[in-house]
């Protein structure tokens, strides 16, 4: 049977903000959240324009609304994106990026169903449906990186004498 190794090193919490931004899985991330965003401002003020000025007045009411809402929520996402990549490369400390974190909020904006997807362009609901997916994923990681957070910033409780240890790993 393998010993456990009981040191204060070895029970300490792994800060997993800092790893996760160093990560290539936040590289994807990152990417995938800038390319939507740069595909989404090329569709609205282009295509999107176009199919926008055909559309019936409630259509185009829902439209204006959704876009609005798509591009609030595609900007949190890049501010908080943009925020733990500044931290990732060592432009900002993780300290600083908890003070800025607290001006970006991630709000929950879900569609509206102001008209069914059949009177919005195909598109504007594709991105309308990735823009929430990625949304959705970026509040879970927000949520989990806070987590770790409170568990960076709260000491560690002293180790029991030895004694003690294996007393309570026997009960």
């Amino acid at each position: 049977m393998a010993s456990v190794d009981m040191t204060r090193e070895a029970t300490a919490p792994i800060p997993f903000g800092l790893h996760f931004v160093a990560s290539e899985q936040f590289r994807r991330l990152f990417r995938e959240g800038m390319g939507l965003i740069e595909e989404t401002a090329a569709y609205l003020e282009g295509r999107g324009r176009e199919e926008a000025r055909v559309l019936r007045r409630q259509a185009a009411l829902a439209y204006a609304t959704e876009s609005m809402r798509l591009t609030t929520r595609l900007m949190q996402m890049a501010s908080w994106l943009l925020l733990h990549r500044a931290v990732a490369d060592g432009e900002i400390t993780l300290g600083e990026a908890r003070s800025e974190k607290a001006k970006i909020r991630l709000t929950a904006s879900e569609p509206s169903d102001i008209v069914t997807d059949e009177a919005l362009p195909a598109k504007l609901c594709d991105l309308l449906a990735r823009g929430q997916r990625l949304f959705t994923r970026i509040k879970h990681l927000d949520a989990v990186l806070a987590v770790g957070e409170d568990v960076e910033e709260r000491p560690a409780a002293p180790m029991p004498p030895p004694a003690k240890r294996l007393h309570s790993m026997l009960l």
